[in-house]
């Protein structure tokens, strides 16, 4: 069955969160039916599939993402059109649906997401849906800003997830232990699962490390401290969106640092790799050489 098809389809739903991603398992269909036909009470999930504007499988317009991950900037708008990602997988096999939010995908729960502003057009239109998931009981979620694709069984490893209890402080250490600059490593999503660019930015400017000082300059405690901010940061924002409140960035998009420092932006990235965005000071985080592992002033 194809995905734009409009049904309704009742089905158990298995989640899986690790980093950026997130994978639904949908279990086999046990009721499918046109959309269209009269409402019948079903246990479990039900997933509409549909072509109108509320309830599209297709890209979303400009969102900045709702988590720690995201970075605010801005994104290309995207027409609506509709984004079609091929059949359903056959019934004997495990049909997860991976999600990647990168940096602007966020999750709606029981709501859309309208218009801020205008657009370059003057329209006031609000984001497309990439998909709605309706539930039994009337809730729903809705994906904006985010990449969809079937896949087969994740390979889920906590311990480099920087939010799981599972995560392994001596694996981040060791990585960070590397002859490269400690920015490239913290973006790496194979020992620091999860961290985006503002996490970057803030845990490298409270622990007081300059973006691009090698890992294998830095002494054992400095390293230490990083692992400390990354995950304390990453944990007090997530709190924080829990309870409604604003993210407060020390450096991350600023002019000048909290000691009222000049702040420098540049875009850093491995020769291979995606280039971001970094902020950084010059003085509170000040570049080393690398004749060996250096202690960097305590924050």
């Amino acid at each position: 069955m194809d995905l734009m098809t409009p049904r309704r389809i009742r089905r158990t739903l298995l989640t899986y969160v690790h980093g950026k991603k997130l994978f639904l398992r949908f279990d086999p269909d046990e009721e499918m039916e046109p959309l269209n036909s009269s409402p019948q009470p079903i246990q479990g999930m039900w997933q509409k599939e549909a072509v109108d504007r509320e309830l599209a499988l297709g890209p979303s317009a400009q969102e900045p993402s709702a988590g720690p991950s995201g970075s605010g900037e801005p994104v290309p708008s995207r027409s609506a059109e509709t984004y079609n990602l091929g059949k359903i997988p056959s019934a004997d096999a495990q049909r997860w649906l991976e999600v990647r939010f990168g940096l602007f995908g966020s999750i709606w729960v029981n709501d859309f997401s309208r218009a801020k502003k205008a657009n370059k057009k003057g329209d006031w239109r609000d984001p497309v849906p990439r998909l709605v998931l309706h539930f039994s009981g009337g809730g729903f979620l809705v994906f904006y800003n985010c990449q969809m694709s079937w896949s087969p069984p994740p390979v889920i490893e906590p311990t480099c997830d920087i939010l799981s209890e599972k995560f392994h402080r001596g694996q981040a250490l060791e990585a960070l232990s590397q002859a490269q600059p400690v920015c490239y490593t913290l973006l790496d999503q194979r020992y620091f699962s999860g961290l985006g660019n503002i996490i970057k930015n803030e845990a490298l400017y409270r622990a007081r490390i300059h973006p691009l000082s090698l890992g294998s300059c830095l002494s054992s405690s400095s390293r230490e401290a990083l692992v400390d901010h990354v995950v304390e940061f990453s944990k007090d924002w997530l709190r924080d969106k829990f309870q409604g409140k604003e993210r407060h960035t020390q450096i991350y998009q600023k002019e000048q640092c909290p000691s009222g420092h000049q702040v420098m932006k540049e875009t850093f990235g491995p020769p291979d790799g995606l280039q971001r965005l970094t902020w950084w000071c010059p003085q509170c985080q000040p570049q080393l050489s690398s004749k060996g592992p250096q202690n960097l002033p305590s924050s």
